[in-house]
């Protein structure tokens, strides 16, 4: 059987190589980088994953963290697998989650100008005449009157002090009491 090619030469140094370079992208491969602050901040390079998130009060494996339930085939009783227990030493990160999870989303949903003008300008010509606006010359993609309404709902729902501010300058000024 014949032999690999380079298996008899002698190992010789590459110079044209950056050790430092090598392992510092090796390293970068081996421990991705974590996304969450509180859990990046906490992590132990020396621990595995599992011990480090046991230690934070995290679940590695939801299968041996949560009881199930088993039953036999032959028996009928029902058994039940133990979860280990871990010490929780850093049980401030997963304070931090929780309030960070219970902290209300902030809606970051907007419109395009051009929707924003769309609705403008109908609400300007005809109020809130919806069959009006469907037969009104700046439909250009000849959006049915409940299209137009929906259209308008949203941007009263997602720009609410704009649109106020807009409906109040709609308004005839209020003549002055003297």
């Amino acid at each position: 059987m014949p032999k690999a090619k380079k298996s008899g030469k002698r190992k010789r140094f590459d110079y044209t190589k950056d050790r430092k370079r090598m392992k510092k992208q090796y390293l970068k491969k081996c421990n991705p980088r974590i996304e969450n602050t509180q859990i990046r901040n906490a992590w132990d390079d020396n621990k595995s994953i599992a011990r480090n998130l046991g230690e934070m009060g995290l679940a590695f494996d939801p299968n041996r963290t949560l009881p199930i339930k088993k039953p036999r085939l032959t028996g009928g009783k029902e058994r039940e697998t133990k979860a280990p227990v871990n010490i929780v030493t850093k049980p401030y990160v997963l304070n931090q989650l929780e309030e960070e999870a219970s902290r209300p989303e902030k809606d970051s949903k907007t419109l395009s100008s051009d929707l924003i003008e769309y609705a403008q300008h109908m609400v300007r010509e005809h109020k809130f005449n919806f069959k009006a606006m469907a037969r009104d010359e700046k439909n250009y993609y000849q959006d049915t009157p409940k299209q137009i309404k929906r259209k308008i709902n949203e941007y009263q729902r997602c720009h609410p002090e704009h649109f106020a501010a807009f409906i109040s300058s709609l308004a005839p000024p209020q003549p002055m009491d003297q």
